[in-house]
């Protein structure tokens, strides 16, 4: 069902601005404010489309700028009843897909963006998806993605922090959503949530990713330079990372993280990191501290991050371009799930010498635990019709 062709779009307040080049050529979708208390990603829009408007910039491609959460940015809260960055799974859309009443504000925000999304989609592509975020703690700019190799190949553009398989932990994430469909998607956080520097980096941000895209030339942006300079010299001394540890809230935790703590931070095994009702928690493992929690609304308290080596990082790459993804289903305890080609089903007690490490290489992501099995799914995607 094609809900684009059977609605009428009445959503121009959620679209700050389209920008239209020629009809074969590549098309950036910008996201802002998916969560109603970031709002430094969306003041970076309104920068963007002066500047676009003031010095009649040419497009070779094509730029949508969408507005998130358009409820809690008016409230200044991350959102209302629930985050609309957690529930884009298909039990949820097919609520709206088969017109069922809608139970939540963020419902029906979500609706708008996907008929939105459907609509942009019709053309040819490719597509870039770039969804801007702040944290609450202080931080240097940084991109979260799901491990694709385009994903790679296109954040490779920008010389900060990149951390991957944050969807491992996250449960319905707009991103991974849209990955899940083959087109390139990334998570830019700009900073933490008060700063000013955090527009100005999301602005940078925007107008690299327009460049890398080849939707503009870099010609035509008076002032690039300064762009490109912004994003430089403030990545860490590893570029990739994962997440080995999350910290979950369970409900109605009373948790507070300890005051000072910046993400990319090194902490060591055993460290007070934070208190839930009265208890000390302490670091379970060393490496970074990653999005430790300072604002009221959230389920992660904090993650802890390794760096990634480039030794794995080329050889992930050599064995996914061998396209051998098919002998692991070869491995007793491993099978294709029958209604999903991407994904394979693993029986731990069966495969148990197998670690996510080699599931990781062969570019696959734990996803869920379903049935005592686990769930692998295959991050590097066809291009296929959402």
């Amino acid at each position: 069902m094609n809900l684009a062709t059977t609605e009428h779009l009445t959503y121009k307040h959620r679209i700050l601005g389209e920008y239209y080049g020629s009809e074969n050529s590549p098309t950036v979708v910008i996201f802002a404010g998916i969560h109603g208390n970031e709002k430094a990603g969306v003041h970076a829009a309104h920068l963007v489309i002066e500047k676009i408007q003031k010095e009649n910039i040419q497009f070779n491609g094509n730029l949508h700028l969408i507005l998130g959460n358009i409820n809690a940015l008016k409230q200044n809260i991350r959102f209302h009843d629930v985050d609309l960055n957690r529930i884009w799974h298909q039990s949820a859309l097919n609520k709206f897909k088969n017109g069922h009443q809608l139970d939540y504000e963020e419902s029906k925000e979500q609706k708008e963006i996907f008929l939105i999304i459907q609509e942009i989609l019709k053309r040819p592509g490719p597509f870039y998806f770039l969804d801007m975020h702040t944290t609450s703690a202080s931080s240097v700019p940084f991109i979260t993605i799901s491990d694709s190799l385009n994903n790679r190949k296109f954040s490779a553009n920008f010389p900060i922090p990149v951390v991957l398989g944050i969807e491992e932990y996250l449960d319905g994430p707009l991103l991974t959503f849209i990955n899940e469909f083959g087109h390139v998607a990334l998570g830019f956080e700009g900073g933490a949530h008060n700063d000013p520097s955090s527009v100005i980096n999301c602005e940078a941000f925007i107008w690299k990713a327009l460049v890398h895209s080849k939707c503009i030339d870099a010609s035509n942006i008076i002032g690039y330079e300064r762009f490109k300079e912004v994003l430089s010299n403030l990545c860490c001394e590893y570029q990739f990372f994962e997440i080995n540890y999350r910290y979950q809230l369970r409900e109605d935790e009373n948790f507070e993280m300890k005051k000072g703590f910046e993400n990319f931070e090194m902490i060591h095994k055993s460290q007070l990191l934070a208190t839930s009702n009265g208890r000390d928690i302490y670091a379970p493992s060393g490496g970074r501290i990653f999005m430790p929690l300072y604002q009221k609304l959230g389920e992660d308290g904090f993650f802890i991050l390794s760096s990634v080596s480039k030794f794995w990082l080329k050889a992930s790459i050599a064995v996914r371009k061998l396209k051998i993804n098919h002998l692991l289903r070869l491995i007793p305890g491993v099978t294709k799930d029958p209604e999903n080609n991407y994904t394979l089903i693993v029986n731990p007690h069966i495969a148990r010498f197998l670690t996510k490490e080699i599931f990781h290489l062969f570019g696959y992501r734990q996803q869920i635990l379903k049935d005592d099995k686990l769930h692998f799914i295959k991050r590097d995607r066809n291009i296929t019709e959402l």
